[in-house]
């Protein structure tokens, strides 16, 4: 399940030298691919806790479920991100019926992420935690600003959103997809950040990204005025590194770092 924009003809990926870029892995058994899902949603968990991006018992990312697409694994509540294993994960519906593992899960991630899931039927993954930049960069009500690179990959591509501050409403996962639309990422105003992809891979790469989007833009603007890129500019940026396929790759190296220092994630418990 693609997001739209990755099936624009306008998208190009940069050609490298030598040989070719990795692909993501296409799998014709449904337990093969739940199990890879369950593996990078619980690699995901390690990296954003290896970034400080834990923040006590708020945060989660989610993954839809290869088979059952009303289903997707969440973490358990309140255990730390950076303890996550794949057998630890909790595989719920949309109306909140648990399936699959023990243990409680967040109200908060059952009414942002089951609205999401069931709203956008493209989105595979979405992450959200309360991260320090995020935090702040969400207190103050504007988008982040095409001020480099990075920050382009968010052109035109994510949404500011008002709503509850501590989400618990069912409804308020809806709102927020339905305001995203075909968008991948929201600024929760006084709340945080939230990103979603067609992989845990590309979800959680642009959520870091995002996060550090957040930081460079409030130093900068701390600094003063903001140089902007024009439209252009930004638009063509967009068009070489705003793919899902690009926010995978940059994610692999991350993931195989993970998978070298704990090698005890593939192993069953």
């Amino acid at each position: 399940m693609n997001s739209p924009h990755d099936s624009f003809a306008a998208f190009a990926i940069p050609t490298p030298l030598g040989a070719p870029l990795p692909k993501p892995q296409v799998f014709d058994n449904v337990a093969l691919e739940r199990a890879d899902r369950k593996l990078r949603l619980a690699v995901a968990f390690r990296i954003f806790a290896r970034f400080g991006l834990a923040e006590g018992i708020a945060g989660h990312i989610t993954v839809r479920d290869p088979e059952f697409h009303d289903r997707f694994w969440v973490n358990r509540y309140a255990q730390h991100f950076s303890s996550i294993h794949p057998d630890d994960l909790i595989l719920v519906d949309e109306a909140g019926g648990l399936h699959h593992g023990e243990g409680p899960v967040n109200a908060a991630a059952m009414a942002i992420h089951a609205g999401i899931h069931a709203t956008l039927p493209h989105v595979t993954a979405a992450a959200h935690t309360h991260t320090t930049h995020g935090r702040a960069f969400s207190a103050r009500t504007r988008e982040l600003a095409p001020i480099n690179q990075e920050a382009c990959l968010f052109y035109d591509d994510h949404v500011l959103f008002r709503g509850d501050v501590l989400v618990l409403g069912a409804e308020e996962g809806r709102r927020i997809a339905q305001s995203m639309g075909h968008k991948r990422a929201a600024v929760l105003l006084n709340h945080g950040l939230l990103t979603v992809g067609s992989s845990v891979d590309a979800a959680a790469y642009r959520f870091l990204a995002m996060e550090r989007c957040a930081q460079v833009q409030l130093l900068a603007e701390a600094a003063g005025p903001l140089e902007v890129l024009s439209d252009a500019e930004a638009r063509e940026v967009f068009r070489l590194l705003g793919s899902d396929y690009v926010a995978w790759l940059g994610y692999q190296g991350l993931y195989e770092q993970v998978l070298r220092e704990h090698p005890e994630l593939t192993s069953a418990r």
